[in-house]
């Protein structure tokens, strides 16, 4: 089994036709961002292009993206967001979208206490899964994936503390466009893709007993 994971999309689908086995994959993981500040018409535009492509979406709101993102894919059967979704058995995906504070006051921002007890509080949900990845918008602290151009780290300490306590299989994230990579915490990988419109996505592969996930580009 596998999945095709991306966020980052900001809207812009043209590169969705581009990903090799995108179709085929047992279902496509939308790590958030899906909108540039839009409604519900612009997730359903998203979507709609996804799921021309492959319908078994789940998905999350980022910091850019509504409380209207968040109720169309709740209505849609799709969200993740604070949520443990079944993959497969004893395989678990753990959702939690949105961002800390940016400067440029975007919808979707919570505290940093606040990310911090979501991330305790929905791994709760997880007690029934031998293997867990997590798709957490915001990245770790302190590593290659929250990086900007200037070399200031700006991700989440609550993030960094979470995947250092629980470990999970594989870390999405995402958030931070110009810190694409791979970064390791313990043993759990952290993959950011950056944006979609850049060609980034990630391939997760799943035997029935390990999880391993790969960076890839179009």
């Amino acid at each position: 089994m596998y999945w095709i994971a991306f966020g980052d999309i900001h809207e812009s689908t043209a590169l969705l036709g581009s990903i090799p086995d995108l179709a085929e994959a047992d279902g496509v993981i939308i790590t958030g961002d899906i909108t540039n500040r839009g409604g519900e018409s612009a997730v359903r535009d998203v979507l709609d292009a996804v799921a021309a492509i492959n319908p078994r979406i789940l998905a999350q709101p980022g910091n850019m993206d509504t409380d209207e993102v968040q109720a169309y894919l709740k209505a849609q059967g799709m969200d993740m967001h604070l949520r443990v979704r079944e993959l497969a058995p004893g395989l678990g995906l753990m959702g939690v979208g949105l961002s800390t504070p940016t400067p440029f006051g975007t919808p979707g921002e919570v505290s940093e206490g606040r990310l911090g007890r979501w991330l305790e509080e929905t791994v709760s949900q997880a007690k029934g899964y031998y293997q867990l990845i997590c798709a957490i918008h915001e990245p770790p602290f302190e590593t290659e994936v929250d990086v900007l151009g200037n070399g200031q780290h700006v991700g989440s300490p609550s993030v960094r503390s979470f995947i250092e306590k629980t470990q999970p299989a594989v870390v999405l994230t995402g958030h931070i466009h110009e810190a694409t990579g791979v970064a390791m915490i313990g043993k759990t990988p952290v993959i950011n893709p950056g944006m979609l419109a850049g060609g980034g996505y990630v391939r997760i592969d799943f035997d029935g007993n390990m999880v391993t996930a790969e960076l890839k580009s179009v």
